[in-house]
């Protein structure tokens, strides 16, 4: 017994002695290893993504109605809407190319051809569109987050945000010198010009009154709301990844379900994120150039920042990017490995000015073609795809499309 005293005190002797060799990590690394935690936690919560909702909302003070959808889906087809009653709304934005075109950038005023055989009509001195054109599929879901909250009054519209809701944007393109206004009308009067001019259709008074139940119906403001609630009903909600995230688990295959993991892994899913895979905020990626404009687009408050495109549907807009200028998935895939890697692509664009994001991408070749298959059970062809045969102007459907 007298032994073990000794070999007690020598044993916790070597013990304080480790203990002092070895000393636990420095404050410093402690609070370096918990904003590293804290950083990949609130990544986790940014990457949370769900099924789009069942139902859509309406702005309370442009409830729908079947009256006011079908009006708007007769103004949205109706090039009298433009400067020289040449393009529609379905100019770029037609239902058989899933509400958008197979163009990089558009082609509106002085325009001739559809989709990617569109071309401008010679002579000719209307710039294109600087922007590549957006689907008009799912914009009623604009603005949801990922706990699929949204306000549709507040829905951010267009690459920059510029205005806000179905309704501000439906007048937006009516007002642009390239998109629909073109020659011989100033902005601030070419909408009035075209209230008068539906004013004088009898058909067009008759169901302007019918969809708003007002004596003098044909005003601004209720043509941006006829053919908001008609753009409000083209919804793609039932994909095969929606079925996937409601609970069948057979809808979407093993390659696909690999895919949306790798997605979320090498950082996809920071900014495409929630129902509509877009946290709808603006981001600087240096996207390169479209050599068909005279000048670089400087985006949000002229720094190049753009808007979180949705990833639904992408087999009806390439090409992609604000500007259309990545022909496929796999170059915009490549694109992201390029700038994670330091890379840049936009000459106007340095390092130090990208997305802070950028750094947390760590897609590599071998995760493409997984995510690619996965981005497949996005698309979602089940929307409305009925073209009027005529429009109460008598000119023709679509524009000069034909």
């Amino acid at each position: 017994m007298r032994r073990t005293f000794p070999s007690l005190c020598i044993l916790l002797l070597l013990l304080l002695l480790a203990t002092c060799a070895n000393p636990g990590p420095e404050p410093e690394q402690l609070q370096r290893n918990e904003k590293k935690a804290q950083k990949l936690a609130e990544l986790k919560a940014l990457s949370r993504i769900s099924a789009l909702p069942t139902k859509i909302k309406s702005p309370k003070d442009n409830p729908l109605s079947p009256q006011k959808v079908e009006l708007g889906r007769l103004l949205f087809f109706d090039p009298i809407l433009s400067g020289n009653k040449d393009v529609a709304c379905a100019t770029c934005h037609h239902p058989e190319n899933g509400y958008a075109e197979f163009l990089d950038i558009s082609i509106g005023v002085n325009g001739k051809g559809f989709s990617s055989k569109r071309v401008f009509k010679e002579p000719n001195d209307i710039p294109f569109v600087k922007r590549n054109a957006h689907t008009i599929l799912n914009t009623a879901f604009n603005g949801i987050n990922i706990d699929n909250e949204y306000a549709p009054e507040k829905a951010p519209m267009f690459w920059d945000v510029r205005v806000q809701s179905l309704e501000s944007q439906a007048l937006e393109p009516i007002k642009a010198f390239e998109e629909m206004r073109g020659h011989g009308y100033e902005e601030e009067e070419i909408l009035n010009v075209v209230v008068a001019r539906l004013n004088d259709i009898p058909k067009y008074r008759q169901l302007f009154a019918d969809a708003f139940l007002e004596k003098e119906a044909v005003t601004i403001n209720n043509l941006g709301k006829a053919i908001a609630a008609f753009e409000r009903t083209l919804v793609t909600n039932n994909s095969r990844f929606d079925q996937y995230m409601r609970g069948d688990n057979s809808a979407i295959s093993l390659s696909e379900k690999e895919g949306f993991e790798l997605f979320k892994k090498v950082g996809c899913a920071n900014c495409h994120n929630g129902p509509m895979f877009s946290d709808y905020k603006m981001h600087v990626l240096g996207i390169p150039e479209n050599d068909k404009l005279p000048t670089p687009d400087n985006g949000f408050e002229e720094r190049f920042a753009f808007r979180t495109a949705s990833l639904r549907n992408l087999s009806f807009t390439p090409p992609y990017m604000h500007n259309g200028s990545i022909p496929t998935l796999k170059r915009v895939l490549e694109f992201y490995e390029d700038i994670s890697g330091g890379k840049t692509r936009n000459e106007s664009v340095s390092k130090e000015q990208l997305d802070p994001l950028v750094n947390e991408i760590t897609i590599k070749v071998k995760d493409m073609g997984p995510i690619i298959s996965f981005l497949n059970s996005l698309n979602d062809d089940s929307f409305d795809k009925k073209i009027p045969e005529a429009v109460p102007s008598g000119l023709q459907v679509g524009g000069n499309i034909h």
